[in-house]
């Protein structure tokens, strides 16, 4: 039993190892397949039929997932004919197929510009820190690097001013609701004072009535002397100095007539003349 055992692990190891051997050279078809392609595609892409090379690309690429530069070529073109969507998914593509520092070097550098041109300066700076691990002496993407993290630095600030300017004028909106209440409080205040003074107008109005009946009787007050009959009366027969009163000048008149018709019945009766008897008023 042990030696059958050792034959028919013998045997698995042979057929293993003849798998492994076929297997890897199906890859390295594939690959040299694929490599093909994309120098096909490259050809293509160098006299500007950029649909034929698209093909060839994507050809090489299904033949083989060890070729990283089909996807990394592919995202080149793409990048050219500003398709950066799709230009990102294929250097993506080309970073993770790589097994060379270079390699991966390169697909980060470009994944790198990529957000550039997305202004996503954030994920810019991410890629060529990725970048710059597999080649700590690239120059290019060290500048590149130092430019993404000026531009988000710059992002960042205005992003902070806007944000500053948002909540300054919600705080002034907020200072202006509040003033327009106050004033609103302001004016009711003022409508309940305007109407206490209107109430007190009115008592005002009803003192000035009180004061101008006052008023009236005072006036009645001095008018009455004037307008009183029995007083005017008096002092109409009150003589003034020099001065014969209203009633004495009638009674007067009255004697003189009385006196002229006895002289004149007298003269009637004698026919003598004498002196005229003054009837003017003396006075």
């Amino acid at each position: 039993m042990n030696k059958i055992n050792t034959v028919l692990i013998l045997l698995f190891v042979c057929f293993s190892s003849l798998a492994q051997e076929v297997d890897e050279k199906e890859k390295q078809k594939s690959l040299q397949s694929s490599t093909n392609l994309t120098w096909d595609a490259n050809k293509a892409l160098s006299e500007d039929d950029f649909i034929a090379a698209e093909v060839d690309y994507r050809k090489a690429i299904s033949k083989s997932a060890d070729n990283s530069a089909a996807p990394y070529n592919l995202g080149n073109a793409y990048y050219e004919n500003e398709t950066y969507n799709e230009a990102f998914g294929r250097f993506k593509e080309a970073g993770e197929a790589s097994t060379s520092k270079a390699d991966k070097h390169k697909a980060y550098h470009n994944m790198g510009n990529v957000f550039m041109k997305r202004k996503d300066y954030a994920k810019a700076v991410e890629a060529y820190k990725e970048a710059l691990r597999n080649d700590p002496t690239d120059e290019e993407t060290r500048y590149n690097l130092a430019l993404a993290k000026e531009l988000l630095k710059k992002e960042q600030d205005e992003n902070k001013q806007d944000q500053d300017d948002k909540d300054k004028d919600k705080d002034q909106d907020e200072n202006k609701d509040q003033d327009k209440k106050d004033e609103g409080d302001n004016e009711d205040k003022k409508d309940q004072g305007e109407d206490g003074d209107k109430g007190d107008e009115g008592d005002e109005g009803d003192k000035d009535d009180k004061k101008d009946g006052e008023g009236d009787n005072k006036s009645d007050q001095k008018k009455k002397p004037e307008q009183g009959e029995g007083e005017n009366e008096q002092e109409q027969q009150q003589p003034r100095p020099n001065q014969l009163s209203k009633q004495q000048v009638e009674n007067l008149l009255r004697a003189m007539q009385n006196a002229e018709k006895k002289v004149q019945d007298k003269i009637d009766a004698k026919k003598v003349k004498g002196a005229k008897i003054k009837t003017e008023k003396d006075w």
